[in-house]
């Protein structure tokens, strides 16, 4: 797309031309056939703004909220020419934030912001879609600006909001010295990281389509999350293993008086890691704080329940492991 600064000096009204959006790389028309499409699948979809209703059942109902995006892995997606699963990247990332405190999902917004409108969008909305049924909620709405002057070829954020009752919000203060730490395993890099990936990737001329795995969807944790609130209230803390992994996300769900111990030795490291540790020459310790090397998820428990809570994960489809214990200190 050129630049502003390209272009020679034009008088239009002098040369006879008429200008229109089109011509400036705007597609109306596109936009148009896009949203009617999208409503044929999601038949809630807003006009000017998504309704929902709220929940009934609820005494003191807390509404919860948060944003996201999915980082440079989009470069991966653009590199490979495939945005079949950056959609689920993108509700995966906002969603298993806000399931941390106990909430249950209600609905889902996402901007994308494109150079133009191609078959790029619908592949992307279909993942948003998919993300959005495996997490139990609604897509209320979004939009999808074409900006043929962006940079960027393309960008996504997402938001979303659930709700919660107020005493059963889940904030860490239950948590004790010697209750234990479940760990969930992640489907691989998840959203996480891509800037180094991008980085080795340039320096060492490697071909994205070599690594596959890089594209895996970050898994959706919310249908387990929500089936171990079900079962009981012994889940004392959560944590959604993100950028800066265990060592930066774990302590955020701890109250002050006790630190993590985590055992690296628990479980094995996805084979993709330790390949990205292999070509960047990497030091463990900044392994560990940036990469969720196989943990996407964290959840603390009571001893005396550690073995039901993995039989339920399991039962879900999730591996598990016990990866740590609480004990009494400072965190810092």
């Amino acid at each position: 797309m050129a630049e502003f600064n390209d272009f020679a000096p034009l008088d239009f009204q002098k040369e006879g031309i008429v200008l229109d959006y089109k011509t400036a790389g705007v597609d109306i028309e596109a936009g148009n056939n896009f949203v009617k499409d999208l409503k044929k699948k999601v038949p809630n979809l807003g006009g000017f703004g998504g309704m929902i209703k709220v929940p009934s059942g609820y005494e003191e109902p807390i509404l919860v909220s948060g944003t996201d995006g999915v980082g440079t892995k989009i470069d991966i997606a653009q590199a490979a020419n495939d945005y079949t699963t950056i959609g689920i990247d993108l509700v995966a990332m906002c969603v298993n934030d806000i399931i941390t405190c106990g909430a249950k999902p209600l609905y889902f917004l996402d901007y994308i912001s494109t150079q133009r409108l191609d078959d790029k969008i619908p592949d992307i909305m279909t993942g948003i879609i998919k993300g959005c049924e495996i997490s139990g909620m609604d897509l209320l709405g979004g939009e999808t600006a074409e900006h043929p002057q962006y940079q960027m070829k393309i960008d996504l954020a997402g938001f979303c909001t659930g709700i919660v009752e107020k005493k059963k919000i889940i904030d860490g203060s239950a948590i004790k010295p010697s209750d234990r730490i479940i760990g969930l395993a992640s489907s691989g890099v998840h959203s996480n990281g891509y800037s180094i990936i991008n980085y080795l990737a340039r320096r060492l001329k490697l071909n994205y389509c070599n690594y596959p795995e890089l594209l895996t969807p970050t898994t959706i944790y919310a249908p387990v999350v929500e089936r171990l609130l079900k079962e009981g209230d012994w889940i004392y803390g959560m944590s959604h293993i993100t950028g800066g992994g265990i060592p930066e996300n774990l302590p955020r769900c701890l109250p002050e008086g006790v630190k993590a111990h985590v055992d690296w030795n628990a479980w094995s490291v996805p084979e993709i890691f330790l390949e990205i540790q292999r070509q960047g020459n990497m030091d463990e310790l900044e392994m560990r704080r940036v990469f969720n090397l196989g943990i996407g998820y964290c959840v603390i428990v009571p001893a005396n329940r550690v073995e039901l809570t993995m039989d339920i994960i399991r039962d879900e489809g999730i591996e598990c492991w016990e990866i740590g214990e609480v004990y009494e200190g400072c965190v810092g």
